[in-house]
This record gives C-alpha cells, sequence and structure tokens, in this order.
C-alpha cells in the first residue's frame, strides 16, 4: 500500500515569550529541533533509537536543512523515538 506523501505546510510563527533565562530558550529551540529531526527520521524509516546512530542523525538534519546537532540534541532524538515504543 503506497503512501500519498503530504505537502509540507508552514504553521505561522509566534513570537517566544519575552523575559525568560537564555537557558530557557535554548532548551526550547533544542526540544523544537528535536521533535523535527524525530519526525523526519521516521519518515526515513528509522523506528528503533538503535538505528538512530549520530552520522543518521546528522544527515537527516542535512536533508531537511537544519544545522548539524549537538551530541545533546541526538541523544534527545533517540530518547524521543525510545518512547514510542
Amino acid at each position: 500500500m503506497a503512501v500519498a506523501a503530504l505537502p509540507l505546510l508552514s504553521l505561522p510563527k509566534k513570537p517566544l515569550p519575552a523575559g525568560r533565562p537564555r537557558e530557557w530558550y535554548i532548551a526550547h529551540n533544542r526540544r523544537l529541533k528535536t521533535m523535527r529531526l524525530v519526525i523526519a527520521l521516521l519518515d526515513s524509516g528509522v523506528y528503533e533509537p538503535s538505528q538512530a546512530s549520530d552520522r543518521r542523525i546528522r544527515d537527516a538534519a542535512d536533508r531537511i536543512g537544519v544545522h548539524p546537532p549537538s551530541d545533546i540534541t541526538c541523544r534527545m532524538v533517540r530518547a524521543l523515538i525510545g518512547y514510542g515504543r
């Protein structure tokens, strides 16, 4: 059974709330990047954390056009893939 590709729709961006500590913004953006990478990996057939090597995650980042993730972000990607199991 073939799955039809859905067009990518971008949601309108909203400004982040002002007045938070810098660490909050860093963590928030890291979580967003992690979610984008997990979606890209799941779309490419990576369903197990053991299949998501740092190289594969960074290749996915290059493919979707985001900066290469740090080791921490790669760990978060594997953890998030594992939560679905």
